[in-house]
């Protein structure tokens, strides 16, 4: 990423150029990226093809002022990062699903961002309703966050009885990220590369079997702490204390208008959620 692509996007976000890539440096970007990008998977129900490129995702994210999901968002993050001096590794993880089950190899990408004053955090702006700050990756007491309570804890066996690693060393053990209690996934932290998770980006985007392929979303941090979600013709406006307000979208003028004015996105047409049953799974 060249000087003029980090303006432009430091521009999409809102926020100047840090003069240093120190930990205060970090949360003001997480928290502006998950403010001004939006977790979204039009791209799926669009037929748009996903590649994970830099180039490809600074041209949707900076260039088509888009979203993505979270290969597409943590991966651009991650290279505005490295690009402003910041020490990025990214990660593999495995989310939680129904009782508790672990999905696919490469179902979700995360950052593990060293900054210059020794700060060793947990950075993710690809996970939806997830902390507005980095989580300090080393500690495993309680972390409060504007967005509920987190730990970053060992985990324990997984199904298989495999603890991840296979090293005894607490460092190549899996980490669990925790929300209020409940597991969100599970990180390994073995360095990975943005090619290694191709595989994971085309079951998300193909599979019947993935709930990007069901549903449409298009979500965002509100500047007051709430959140903005817009789920097919469903507008949900929830407010920093939790209270929600709903309300169905009747015509495409106004879904259209809503994507728009309250993300960014210019559309030609309304998504529809696309019939991914006869895709040969």
């Amino acid at each position: 990423m060249d000087s003029v692509q980090v303006d432009a996007y430091l521009r999409r976000l809102g926020a100047g150029r840090p003069a240093r890539p120190t930990t205060d440096a970090l949360r003001e970007l997480q928290l502006l990226h998950l403010r001004a990008v939006p977790f979204e998977n039009l791209s799926v129900h669009l037929g748009e093809e996903i590649v994970l490129e830099e180039k490809r995702l600074l041209d949707k994210v900076v260039g088509a002022n888009r979203g993505g999901f979270c290969y597409e968002l943590n991966g651009a993050f991650g290279a505005l990062l490295g690009a402003l001096g910041f020490d990025v590794t990214l990660l593999a993880a495995r989310v939680y699903g129904e009782e508790g089950r672990l999905g696919i190899p490469y179902d979700h990408l995360a950052l593990r961002v060293r900054t210059v004053d020794g700060g060793d955090w947990l950075a993710d702006v690809g996970f939806g309703a997830n902390s507005h700050r980095p989580l300090a990756i080393g500690v495993r007491d309680e972390q409060a966050d504007p967005a509920g309570t987190f730990q970053v804890v060992e985990a324990a066996p997984d199904a298989a009885g495999v603890r991840g690693g296979g090293v005894a060393a607490a460092e190549a053990a899996d980490l669990d990220v925790v929300m209020n209690g409940e597991p969100q996934y599970r990180l390994e932290v073995r360095p990975r590369v943005l090619r290694d998770f191709v595989a994971g980006a085309w079951w998300h985007s193909t599979s019947p079997g993935s709930h990007f392929t069901r549903s449409l979303v298009c979500s965002r941090l509100a500047e007051d702490g709430g959140r903005i979600t817009l789920s097919g013709r469903g507008l949900t406006v929830t407010a920093a204390d939790g209270t929600r307000e709903v309300r169905e979208l009747a015509t495409d003028e106004e879904v259209l208008a809503v994507y728009r004015e309250r993300f960014g996105i210019a559309l030609e047409r309304v998504p529809e959620v696309r019939d991914f049953s006869r895709a040969g799974w």
